[in-house]
Parts: C-alpha cells; sequence; structure tokens
C-alpha cells in the first residue's frame, strides 16, 4: 500500500521519531520498521545516521537499559536477556558486554535466589513436583542450570 512521501527523507526521519518515542529501540529495529514502511535503503541509512548524531539511536546504551530494566524489573537471567537482545539485532560484543556489567561474576545469584524466595515462599522444595517447578520456573525466566542448581543446593545436571 504505496503512501505520499516515501521517497522524501524528511518523512523517514519523521516516522523514525514517531517509532523512537514510544521506547527506546535498537538500530535494527528502527530499519526494520522503515523498510517495512517502505521507505527506500537509501533514506533509511541517511535516517540511521542522522538519528545517531542526534544521539538517539545508539544500540551501546539501549542494550544497556534494556538489560538492567528486565534483569530488575523482571527478573530476568542472562540468558534470557541475551536471547532478547539479539532479537532485537544487538551484536554479540555487546551483548556479552552489557550480560557481564548487569550480572558479574556471579551470574545473577542473589536475583534468582531473591526469586525464588518470592515465588516459593512457604512451599517445600523437598518434594519433587514443587522443586521441578521452581527449577522450571528459573529455567524460563533465562538462568543457566549451574546457577539454578547453585541456588537450590544440588550438583549441576546434564541441561
Amino acid at each position: 500500500m504505496p503512501e505520499k512521501g516515501r521517497g522524501n527523507p524528511e518523512e523517514a526521519l519523521k516516522r523514525a521519531y514517531k517509532f523512537l518515542s514510544y521506547r527506546p529501540r535498537s538500530e535494527a529495529e528502527v530499519r526494520a520498521k522503515l523498510s517495512q514502511l517502505g521507505f527506500p535503503h537509501k533514506n533509511i541509512e541517511t535516517t540511521l545516521e542522522k538519528l545517531r548524531s542526534l544521539s538517539l539511536l545508539d544500540d551501546e546504551s539501549f542494550a544497556r537499559g534494556w538489560a538492567r530494566a528486565r534483569a530488575e524489573g523482571r527478573g530476568y537471567g542472562p540468558l534470557r536477556i541475551e536471547r532478547e537482545l539479539r532479537q532485537k539485532g544487538i551484536a554479540r560484543s555487546v551483548i556479552q558486554e552489557v550480560v557481564r556489567e548487569t550480572f558479574g561474576r556471579n551470574e545473577g545469584k542473589e536475583k534468582a535466589r531473591g526469586l525464588l524466595e518470592r515465588r516459593f515462599r512457604g512451599k517445600d522444595l523437598g518434594d519433587r513436583k514443587i522443586l521441578n517447578r521452581a527449577i522450571a520456573f528459573l529455567q524460563r525466566r533465562g538462568y543457566r542450570s549451574s546457577v539454578i542448581a547453585e541456588v537450590l543446593g544440588e550438583p549441576p545436571g546434564d541441561d
């Protein structure tokens, strides 16, 4: 469905501003959105360059903010945050750096322990069924098997 102004770089910039007004975005997200809207490659690249020069598009700061918000706000672990950032088109080296900064050496053990205490307060983790639920819960949140095993006081499994 062609619309007026698709060859116009100002229109591409206007659409990018609108897209960025909802929440911060990665460069790949903005590129995909402008492409989906039917803008030519040349206009997309010009728009991305302009947004970078205005400091409105910075994958590294976007990734830091995203990781911090997901770890603190939702209790997500490093694996889940890595996956989400990959889906957002963030470079692998940036992802590794940001996850290391966010979780440090303990890989989120304290966050996982806190999540477990809140979610399974008063439950008997000695019961195999409840223990399996706790393991699945932490896996869905994106914690490594070694972290889960340590938090639950079990030796690491084969996952």
